[in-house]
């Protein structure tokens, strides 16, 4: 079992995360069952808005390609989180299986968010992940397209935080 540490979440509060060595499991190669408990780990530290958390689920040297921009390591990529949730309030995402093969892993998304003028948005897209050998995410690929909604539009109600495990994924949502 990987070492914990006590550590503050983005909300303040304290939690038992992985140490930054530590390996994330599941491994690959991935299994079907093993792709869908990754993609939903990821789902689950992103909802936590906690920069610092998601960055430790990178490699030290991950590379990342986020709509147009290009990020290299753990520093980087929680700054690039910390401006992000910024922006995005009340953000609240859902991440699908598409594909898996090997230390690879193609997931969809939905997640809806609102900005600073109090207007809403669904954003959609598509992530490649390729992972090293402990797990860690070593590569991450994403394309994204954000789409005005309003507030009757939305279909993700669910308590800031984890999305509970009765709420629909994106098939069941149609999206």
């Amino acid at each position: 079992m990987p070492e914990q540490h006590d550590g503050p979440q983005h909300d303040g509060s304290r939690h038992d995360g992985p140490r930054q060595d530590a390996p994330r499991p599941p491994l690959p190669p991935f299994t079907e069952e093993t792709a869908r408990q990754k993609v939903r780990a990821a789902e689950d530290a992103w909802n936590t808005r906690d920069p610092q958390r998601v960055a430790l689920a990178y490699t030290p040297d991950s590379r990342w390609r986020n709509r147009a921009e290009f990020l290299t390591g753990r520093d980087p990529i929680a700054g690039f989180l910390t401006r992000k949730w910024q922006r995005e309030r009340e953000y609240r995402l859902i991440k699908e299986l598409w594909a898996y093969d090997g230390d690879r892993i193609a997931v969809r998304f939905a997640y809806e968010w609102q900005d600073d003028a109090g207007h809403w948005h669904r954003s959609y897209g598509n992530e490649n992940w390729e992972f090293a050998p402990d797990g860690l995410m070593a590569r991450r690929h994403a394309s994204i397209n954000d789409l005005p909604i309003t507030d009757g539009e939305r279909l993700f109600h669910w308590p800031l935080g984890r999305r509970p495990d009765d709420h629909p994924g994106l098939s069941d949502l149609g999206l």
